[in-house]
């Protein structure tokens, strides 16, 4: 699995040593350093049937200075996919993605029941 993080992020920590007590073998990268590619977006937004606003980092300072909130309604998919990719920071951590899903965000269950599955 691909674990994308900002080392900063609590809940991205949070979700790290969740991984790690689970006993997960992952690969982690840092989100900052290493930003997403388009083509990784696309693939990872196919594999989490999430509408594609939810890959955005909402909370985020960057989204807030772009004033995203205003312009994602009028902006294609192809520009989403294009403007996420030139900042990892734009994408919602951590992500979390297997062979067959990617989960944007940290929620414990989600994660829990994925890896079970296994």
């Amino acid at each position: 699995m691909l674990f994308v993080h900002y080392p900063k992020c609590s809940t991205c920590q949070k979700a790290r040593g969740w991984l790690e007590s689970a006993g997960a073998a992952f690969e982690a990268r840092d989100i900052k350093a290493q930003n997403p590619t388009e083509a990784e977006l696309r693939e990872w937004h196919a594999k989490s049937a999430l509408p594609l606003k939810r890959l955005f980092n909402t909370s985020g300072l960057q989204y807030k200075a772009l004033e995203l909130k205003d312009k994602l309604p009028t902006m294609t998919e192809d520009e989403q996919y294009a403007l996420l990719a030139t900042d990892g920071m734009l994408v919602k951590r951590p992500v979390l993605v297997g062979e067959d899903f990617a989960f944007f965000g940290f929620k414990q269950s989600d994660w829990s029941e994925r890896l079970e599955k296994k």
